[in-house]
């Protein structure tokens, strides 16, 4: 995946003159968003809960390094092959030389933003094998050849006529008007893409400490068919999804996807425990685990930071955000997008790499409201404006700021400059944004004419 993030503000530029894009998010975010709010209605322990489920990340980030060891220890006690990836081409090559071995020539994924990040796909391409998504939104974004747009809705983005082209164009099929047609397309290309892969890779929502267990959530049944039909599954893992057992998981389950997609529970909950016993009449033969880290241990050393790394991936932030309906994710230049995007990208990066994102904010509170382990997402941003600053990559906009107080101070400055914006913007409109208008009147002038007695 190519990192644009140096480019925020050209993309959002471009952003908010797509109405079509913006359509398509506002309906979309809104769903989810009041869907959400209906079902956290119904839970009235939920504010309780994400206290709690605050607590328990803060509890396993301060104590990592022994849920990880213990993790590898409960997994390697099953069955599964545990390998620790610095970063993402340590990870990657891990795969490459598992499918080498293995003499595997077909791969199927299950949605995961954590392969997104290390670029997994096109690696596996160069190389030579055949990747496929078989969630629908990745699937339809593989085909488009893009990024995916939402953390929890890959091609959240497009509407149903350019799926139908899309499908039409790439599949060779007519141009079908009803999503259940399109999504028959899909199952049937994908299904046969099932039975050909070697390999089954997919995420972990969350990893069980004390038994070895991983727990993926889903709603399509794709990612059972990714880790129980090819004869290999390999999970990518964020080593921030270690949490302690199975109590701490009923509190996750309560909240994830009452977060994501406003559902009381996920569709399949997949509770895996290695590779198949002889008993068992289907499950892979090999298991393995990937714990990626990929900057996750620097940002573990920050202690003003770290509630970065308690993150879901639920999306909610993305859903209430008013920056993301206004330019969507792919703004953002890389895997991450919305608020947790603005926040984490700089800090995976590199603050300027990624200086503009921490910018793209309101800082209206809406994200730290929905989030279900309560990261307070605006304080955190202006903590990374504050480096940001002290790095010096804000020193145009700290000269500004010391230009308009100086202003301020002379009225009659500042209506000689609105004069003479004004005017360079009726000679000059192409260099100024679209819709740019000025009153008749300044507000001073208009005070002066309307003030009473």
């Amino acid at each position: 995946m190519k990192i644009e993030t140096e480019h925020f503000k050209q993309k959002a530029d471009q952003a908010v003159q797509d109405a079509a894009m913006q359509g398509a998010l506002a309906r979309a975010t809104q769903r989810f968003s009041l869907s959400r709010a209906r079902v956290f209605q119904d839970l009235p322990e939920g504010e309780d809960l994400r206290t709690e489920a605050h607590g328990i990340k803060a509890e396993v980030m301060d104590h990592l390094e022994v849920y990880l060891e213990q993790l590898k220890t409960s997994a390697e006690a099953l069955g599964v092959k545990v390998f620790r990836a610095q970063d993402g081409q340590a990870a990657s090559r891990y795969i490459q030389d598992l499918i080498r071995v293995k003499q595997i020539k077909t791969v199927v994924k299950s949605k995961s933003m954590t392969t997104e990040e290390i670029d997994l796909n096109q690696d596996l391409g160069r190389a030579g094998t055949e990747v496929w998504e078989t969630d629908l939104g990745e699937f339809i974004i593989q085909l488009a050849e893009e990024p995916p747009s939402h953390i929890i809705g890959p091609a959240i983005h497009k509407s149903q006529e350019e799926i139908a082209r899309l499908f039409a164009d790439r599949l060779g099929v007519p141009v079908y008007e009803t999503p259940e047609e399109l999504t028959m397309v899909a199952r049937e290309f994908l299904r046969e893409k099932y039975f050909q892969a070697g390999l089954g890779i997919s995420g972990a929502n969350f990893a069980l400490a004390q038994t070895g267990t991983l727990v993926i959530l889903e709603n399509e049944g794709n990612a059972r068919f990714c880790t129980t039909f090819p004869r290999i599954h390999v999970a990518v893992m964020g080593i921030e999804k270690v949490i302690p057992g199975s109590e701490e998981l009923a509190v996750f389950l309560k909240l994830l996807a009452r977060s994501a997609t406003g559902q009381k529970s996920s569709t399949y909950v997949s509770l895996i425990r290695g590779p198949s016993r002889s008993a068992e009449g289907d499950g892979p033969e090999e298991v393995h685990l990937i714990l990626l880290d990929n900057g996750r241990s620097r940002i573990l050393r920050d202690p003003i930071l770290r509630p970065s790394l308690y993150c879901l991936r639920c999306g909610a932030c993305l859903n209430v955000c008013p920056v993301y309906q206004k330019v969507g994710g792919h703004t953002y230049g890389w895997a991450y997008s919305g608020p947790i995007g603005a926040l984490i990208v700089p800090q995976y990066l590199g603050l300027l790499r990624a200086r503009d994102l921490p910018m793209a904010s309101t800082l209206c509170g809406a994200c730290a409201q929905v989030c279900p382990v309560r990261i307070p997402i605006p304080d955190l941003l202006l903590e990374l404006r504050r480096r940001i600053q002290e790095q010096g990559a804000a020193w145009g906009e700290k000269s500004i700021i010391r230009f308009w107080a100086a202003l301020q101070k002379h009225p009659r400055w500042v209506q000689t400059f609105f004069w003479f914006i004004k005017k360079m913007a009726g000679l000059f409109p192409k260099r100024f944004p679209p819709g740019l208008t000025f009153p008749e009147k300044s507000f001073h002038q208009w005070w002066q004419d309307e003030k009473p007695d």
